[in-house]
């Protein structure tokens, strides 16, 4: 018996780093049971992770101080870079779509937020270590938190008093997380009761392509070419479909078109106008239904959606594959990562990109054998890529960056180096003929491992003197300091958006979410609004706004610590 005690308390209680394998997978798997759990539509999700490792600090789990370092950055490292590889296909693309307007509003926001905090540094008199890790809390971005610790670590030579330093940014993010979260969902509420008459206003996201059909009544168009008449707008348009004297075509850039066609062109939304202007007429027919069945418009023709799997036609330019005139196989439509993109001939082609074709059946074939359209050859995984991406983002958030009137240098460190690199590989990697498509599966593995990880190990490594803090120290008032952070800059920032600038409100929302890094709350906003509007506006704020939320909690370190 006494050798299964000693052999249980070898394994679960005394550090190594088997123990702190064990310990850190336990506290991981306990918290997302917990965050099954739900209050209403108001759930922490894996944000219990970070509590169940607190809880087991507190009550005197100890793991190996090394192991459990490595643990929490090297999780910090995988869920940044990940993030980066996801958004970076769609994040200079939804730039073009009111992403500037959204992302100004979305610094708008984070600089309120640090002004506010340099307010409560004079008037509350809380260390500025201790209000970043407010900040960290009461925004529920732990990657900033991470950062104001690495460069405390470079500027406090004291080994003792910077642990105990880190140690209570860590305990003053803990207790001001929960309201963190909780405090952005109250102030979501509060802005859509605040704003009945814009909420009402249901219309969805406008796709990037969007189809229309016109009548050439233009005189100047018969006998023109399709290649002619392409060169009369310098909007970007394509014709995908031609129907001459009833019968329906795949036009090729040669095919003349006369007065009295009928053509189905895709194209931006707002430029349908310029398009009427220039063809004479256009049809009232909505082309833009979900519920379109495209093989049952001409039944000669076959719609289908192949998949680029091919790796030699990564950043390859759409137009230099030539498929409309050496096929007759139109290309309606690009979906990349969940976005919508114009099919024009200068876009470059990436490995998982989704391309919807419209021929004669034998021509889709014969273009399926060319982009590969081989679904399983995505699940290989390219982990070359993804290591040296790993290696490039680690490399360059340690870059010394030198800023005018601060002595010390600012570093990206390990939150913000990888996630740039991120955006940046997943963006134009291709262009490089580098592969770093992954499997939107497996990208959220990634994801999902590296923050529980993280917040596991960081819950471990805080938990100590966690209620301590709260009943004797100064957690209450660590508390009022971050539901203050987070609700008024909220609440200013989003009535200036839906009220001022007559932004719509799921928009708003999602700019919210994204800038708070709090994807807690953009679950609450799409369980309460139809459509993905939110998402995409909050994965096209968040990688700039956590960028400059690491960047603005050195720098306040830097100065004010």
């Amino acid at each position: 018996m006494d050798a299964i005690v000693l052999w249980l308390r070898e394994v679960f209680l005394e550090p190594s780093v088997t123990q702190t394998i064990i310990i850190l997978s336990l506290v991981c798997a306990l918290g997302l049971q917990l965050g099954k759990l739900r209050i209403g539509t108001i759930s922490l999700g894996i944000t219990f992770v970070f509590f169940v490792g607190i809880l087991a600090s507190h009550f005197g789990v100890t793991t190996d101080p090394v192991m459990l370092t490595f643990a929490q950055n090297f999780g910090l490292v995988i869920f940044v870079y990940a993030l980066g590889l996801q958004v970076g296909p769609s994040f200079f693309p939804s730039l073009k779509k009111g992403g500037i307007a959204q992302n100004l509003i979305s610094l708008g926001l984070v600089l309120l937020t640090f002004l506010l905090c340099i307010l409560l540094y004079y008037i509350l008199g809380i260390s500025m270590p201790n209000l970043m890790g407010i900040v960290a809390g009461a925004t529920t971005n732990t990657p900033a938190l991470g950062a104001a610790q690495t460069t405390l670590h470079q500027i406090n030579p004291d080994a003792t008093a910077e642990m105990a330093e880190m140690a209570e940014m860590a305990l003053a993010c803990a207790v001001t997380y929960p309201l963190g979260v909780v405090g952005v969902i109250i102030a979501l509420a509060m802005l859509k009761v605040m704003m009945p008459k814009v909420e009402e206003r249901d219309d969805s996201e406008a796709p990037k392509a969007f189809f229309s059909e016109y009548e050439i009544c233009n005189p100047a168009l018969d006998g023109k070419s399709v290649r002619e008449v392409a060169l009369l707008l310098k909007r970007p348009f394509v014709i995908t479909r031609v129907w001459h004297n009833g019968k329906v075509e795949i036009p090729t850039s040669d095919m003349i078109l006369y007065f009295g066609d009928h053509i189905l062109a895709v194209s931006g939304e707002e430029d349908t106008s310029q398009l009427e202007i220039l063809f004479g007429k256009r049809e009232m027919k909505d082309w833009n239904r979900p519920d379109i069945d495209w093989n049952s418009v001409d039944k000669q023709l076959v719609s289908r959606r192949l998949v680029i799997t091919r790796p030699k036609l990564n950043g390859v330019r759409l137009g230099m594959l030539k498929i409309r005139n050496l096929y007759g196989v139109n290309i309606s439509r690009v979906d990349r990562a969940g976005v919508e993109l114009l099919p024009d001939r200068d876009l470059r082609l990436q490995l998982g990109d989704r391309l919807t074709v419209v021929g004669e059946g034998k021509a889709v074939e014969r273009v399926a054998e060319i982009l590969g359209d081989e679904v399983k050859q995505l699940d290989n995984p390219h982990l070359t890529t993804l290591f040296g991406g790993l290696v490039l983002g680690c490399v360059f958030g340690m870059i010394p960056f030198y800023l005018p009137g601060v002595s010390m240098p600012i570093k990206l460190g390990l939150a913000g180096g990888p996630i740039i690199i991120g955006i940046l590989m997943g963006a134009f990697g291709p262009r490089f003929h580098l592969t770093t498509y992954v499997t939107n599966s497996a990208n959220l593995l990634l994801r999902q491992f590296g923050i529980i990880l993280y917040l596991g190990g960081l819950g471990l490594a805080s938990g100590a003197n966690f209620f301590d803090t709260i009943i004797h120290g100064d957690g209450l008032l660590w508390v009022g300091a971050g539901f203050l952070i987070t609700m008024l800059p909220t609440l200013l920032v989003g009535w200036a958006s839906i009220k001022l600038l007559r932004n719509r409100y799921d928009g708003t929302a999602g700019m919210i979410c994204g800038s708070t890094a709090n994807p807690m709350a953009l679950d609450y906003v799409n369980s309460q609004l139809k459509g993905d509007g939110a998402s995409v506006v909050y994965a096209t704020v968040y990688p700039l706004s956590m960028f400059v939320r690491i960047i603005f909690a050195q720098i306040m370190i830097l100065i004010f610590a």
